[in-house]
């Protein structure tokens, strides 16, 4: 059984009670975590606030970023395991787990790099005055990690807080949270303090809502649905305490007549089905210019057609959806497709080794959605690309940002003045002209506009986010 790790120990719930960890592949439930709640939250706000004001206090920036390294090497060096965890504890296919850890080593050797370099400036002011800005960290940080990249989303947001100077604790999700226990292991073997970081698992109405809540937590890092942010938000107002909100998307992938369409055809084929569709970022809209829309629709149909879903140990395409309710949510969308007569293009397939009871789902392309359709506005978080048409540039602009989101779109087009235009008027945080994700670049800061929530992680813009700025003004004469 997993157990919570608070203080640099692995305990039990305080209520004894657990919850079952199932295998996304099979349906089986192979292993079981801590079921916490507030007692369990209370105990490692406690114990963070203990390191903050003990070891953890009397760390440099410097000695905060060596442990990071250590921390970072620490991960490479058990890149497999972590892989193997990640894969049966999501459902990943293997390429895709070991790209997770890989990441999660890059972003805690960016972090450790960065956490030294985040100074503050003096102020021409008044005559007889010197004027200086500092960052100081919030203190004890609260992180809701979701299910779908485990190890990517700790790093980017953990590592950070970390960086900037905060102890934190995490409420990852109850279905799949086996990876980041094993990383807080790893952690404590390298050095970092007792309280540094500690994991609290279970459910998100009782372990999220209980940190959101709780009076000696100073920031709230979320990333999750809109609906639940908001909730998030709301409880975290009550003490005014600062959010940041990374809230999912429905990104669009701009293709115009001129577009080179060999560099873009794989570009859209993987934004969609990379982890099975269950990406915040995922291009899950895409606009074509007219000319080309029937030419590419043709070749994008080849491409579903050829694609395969199956166990995470064969290393297809996709593996399975997170959970079975995820899974019925991706047939509503599909059944509501064919009951409004929307043509389907292409469809990939079930490998026939996949089990009967795994939550799996064919990558499909559907054609002439109507741009205030379900399947145009809201997050499927599943394998299900929707195309349209448009004629020309302030079309595709009405398109594309007219859904309740804004958090990743994609450009297609050699016309270079066409690029900068589309990059301004598209409303995202995070705009890629002929390329789609830029490879993860932990480097670029990511976050979103309207409902895709807002503050930013990755990249160094992330630590002035876990930062607050004091002014001090010194009258000397």
């Amino acid at each position: 059984m997993a157990l919570h790790f608070i203080d640099n120990r692995s305990v039990p719930s305080a209520s004894g009670q657990t919850l079952p960890v199932i295998d996304p592949a099979d349906g089986q439930t192979y292993d079981s975590i801590a079921r916490g709640n507030a007692a369990d939250v209370d105990a490692a706000v406690q114990a963070a606030r203990r390191c903050l004001h003990g070891a953890w206090s009397r760390l440099t920036a410097a000695e905060r970023g060596r442990l990071l390294m250590k921390l970072s090497a620490a991960v490479a060096a058990h890149a497999d395991e972590l892989a193997a965890i990640e894969q049966r504890d999501c459902g990943k296919p293997t390429k895709q787990a070991k790209a997770d850890a890989l990441a999660l080593v890059r972003y805690f050797e960016f972090y450790a790099g960065a956490g030294d370099k985040l100074h503050g400036h003096t102020i021409p002011y008044l005559d007889g005055y010197s004027v200086l800005t500092w960052h100081e960290p919030h203190g004890v940080t609260g992180h809701v990690i979701p299910w779908n990249y485990p190890m990517q989303i700790f790093g980017r947001s953990v590592g950070g807080a970390l960086a900037a100077g905060n102890v934190c604790v995490v409420k990852p999700s109850e279905d799949a949270c086996l990876s980041l226990l094993r990383v807080a292991e790893l952690a404590a073997e390298v050095g970092f303090p007792p309280g540094a970081i500690n994991i609290v698992t279970g459910y998100g109405h009782e372990v999220g809502d209980a940190l959101a809540r709780h009076p000696g937590v100073d920031h709230i890092s979320f990333t999750g649905s809109p609906r639940v942010g908001t909730l998030i938000q709301q409880a975290a107002a009550e003490r005014h305490c600062p959010v940041t909100l990374e809230l999912g998307g429905k990104g669009p992938q701009i293709v115009f007549d001129d577009a080179d369409v060999d560099a873009a055809l794989p570009f859209i084929v993987n934004a969609i089905v990379q982890n099975s569709g269950q990406t915040c970022s995922a291009g899950s809209r895409l606009l074509v210019q007219r000319g080309l829309y029937e030419p590419l629709l043709q070749r994008l149909g080849e491409a579903f057609t050829a694609l395969r879903a199956g166990p995470p140990t064969l290393d297809l395409d996709l593996g399975p959806l997170i959970r079975q309710t995820q899974q019925e949510r991706v047939r509503g969308f599909l059944d509501e497709v064919r009951r409004d007569g929307l043509p389907i293009v292409a469809q990939g397939r079930i490998d026939p080794a996949a089990d009967a009871n795994g939550y799996y789902a064919a990558p499909t392309l559907v054609r002439d959605v109507p741009p205030q359709h379900r399947l145009a506005q809201e997050e499927v978080f599943g394998p299900v690309l929707a195309a349209m048409p448009f004629e020309d540039e302030d079309e595709a602009v009405r398109l594309a940002n007219g859904t309740s989101f804004g958090l990743v779109a994609g450009v297609w087009t050699r016309d270079g003045a066409r690029q900068l235009r589309m990059a301004r008027r598209v409303k995202a945080g995070q705009v890629f002209i002929n390329n789609y994700g830029a490879g993860g670049g932990v480097e670029l800061p990511f976050g979103g506009v309207k409902s895709s929530g807002h503050g930013r992680e990755k990249g160094f813009e992330a630590l002035l986010g876990f930062t607050t700025l004091k002014t001090v003004a010194i009258r000397h004469g």
